[in-house]
């Protein structure tokens, strides 16, 4: 594949129409070979044979097939996988369609909603500031966020079905705030009388992020801080705090200090106009097994008033992977340095006590349990075969609403990027964990 890049311009375009199908036909051969899709037209990293760097193609084979698999199945629109090991693509597949009305093939630039996948950005650019001495862990919230000082917490409700609220037994801190144990929730995913109330407040219906702060102050806290994991929208707070500690939005923070300097060129807030051809549409799961068609979120082609640091971004497989394999190298990505490697360990360490460890607290697909853990905004494999996992210790990730996922091994040094547009429903796949076991067992000689 790189001898047919280095083809003039002047020799391409003045073979005969014989020689060019040849020359197509052995690309499409060739990358094949390395495991790499023909429907890939741009490789967001250089691409090698899976041998090279230890891999087996032959048993890659076994998750392209299952993955497929579900597809065919009609469980999933499409997806696009890649795969790096060492920094190189070993893996790279796009299957089905964008929308099945108009049977839009899927394709390596297709852009999706990555919904919670946010969460590791906003989480890098928290770590930015981090660096430049803006915060720490035990920093109180109220430091930086007045708004928070009087905030209480839901301790039931009385006789005549009002809250009882106390005194937190600590204010919540910014280190909590980026492991879900500040005491936020979403208010969605229970039916408690703390959802109800948490609802009703609606701050994530705010026009902007400084409303959304106010509507969070008039509402107790779900929890004692540091008593319990709770998903929450304390993201949300972090791309505020972005925003109050750079003196810039947090779309413009990203752009200038992330997406620009890894060349994440499809990744922002919104869709502009001209791109729309390239965002897949999400599904919902009905009962019945079969998806219904969402539409596109309001306001879609233009920045959002309320940008959320929790779930508010598009990206495509590349742009995402170049993320990843950035955090898989430290913090650096050909010769572009976004933070420091010690920064990037604090990052992917496990910060949760045993007590939050039992299993009783998760979300989705994650719980939290004997070696599985959270780090700041991931997920974390601190003692991967106590959790029953087969990938190295250390491996971090997170996924998003409409399942898109990804994962990073750093003991292997192998990063696996999901995108797929589904959101719940019964008997859905679950993608994530049968990626990681298909992928580890097509990796023969870790030692490459």
């Amino acid at each position: 594949m790189s001898g047919n890049r280095r083809l003039s311009h002047k020799k391409v375009i003045t073979m005969k129409r014989s020689d060019s199908f040849a020359l197509s036909l052995i690309a499409c051969v060739l990358m094949l070979a390395a495991g790499v899709s023909a429907a890939s037209t741009v490789d967001p990293l250089p691409a090698v044979k899976p041998e090279t760097v230890g891999f087996s193609s032959e048993r890659l084979q076994r998750l392209t097939q299952a993955m497929h698999a579900t597809i065919d199945a009609k469980q999933f629109s499409g997806m696009v996988t890649l795969i790096s090991r060492h920094g190189k693509v070993v893996y790279s597949d796009v299957y089905g369609v964008q929308d099945f009305a108009s049977k839009r093939p899927m394709t390596q630039d297709t852009i999706f909603r990555i919904y919670s996948m946010t969460k590791p950005i906003t989480g890098v650019a928290m770590m930015i500031l981090y660096e430049e001495g803006k915060w720490n862990p035990e920093d109180p919230l109220a430091r930086f966020i007045p708004e928070f000082k009087d905030l209480k917490v839901f301790a039931g409700l009385d006789a005549q079905g009002k809250p009882i609220l106390e005194a937190p037994a600590h204010p919540p801190t910014v280190g909590e705030l980026l492991t879900h144990t500040a005491g936020f929730t979403y208010g969605t995913f229970t039916d408690t009388p703390i959802d109800k109330i948490v609802r009703e407040g609606d701050a994530l219906g705010a026009p902007s992020t400084q409303e959304m702060i106010n509507r969070l102050a008039k509402l107790p806290l779900a929890y004692q801080p540091d008593s319990k994991w709770l998903y929450s929208l304390s993201v949300d707070v972090q791309g505020y705090l972005v925003e109050k500690l750079s003196g810039k939005s947090l779309p413009d923070f990203m752009r200038e200090r992330i997406f620009e300097p890894l060349g994440m060129k499809d990744t922002a807030f919104f869709v502009p106009k001209d791109k729309m051809p390239r965002l897949a549409t999400v599904y919902a799961g009905k009962p019945d097994g079969t998806l219904e068609a969402q539409p596109h979120a309001e306001g879609v082609n233009s920045v959002p008033g309320l940008p959320s640091g929790g779930g508010g971004l598009y990206s495509t497989a590349g742009d995402y992977l170049r993320f990843a394999q950035m955090l898989a190298n430290g913090g650096e990505l050909n010769g572009v340095r976004i933070l420091g490697p010690r920064t990037v360990e604090l990052m992917r360490s496990n910060h949760l006590p045993e007590k939050l460890m039992t299993g009783e607290f998760g979300i989705g697909q994650q719980r939290m349990r004997p070696g599985f853990g959270f780090g700041y905004d991931v997920a974390v494999f601190e003692d991967p075969a106590k959790a029953g996992n087969a990938v190295g210790k250390g491996t971090f990730l997170w996924d998003g609403a409409a399942a898109t996922f990804f994962w990073v091994d750093p003991t292997n040094d192998v990063v696996f990027v999901g995108m797929i547009q589904r959101r719940g429903g019964p008997g859905m796949p679950p993608l994530q964990q049968m990626s990681r076991p298909l992928t580890m067992q097509a990796l023969l000689d870790p030692s490459k």
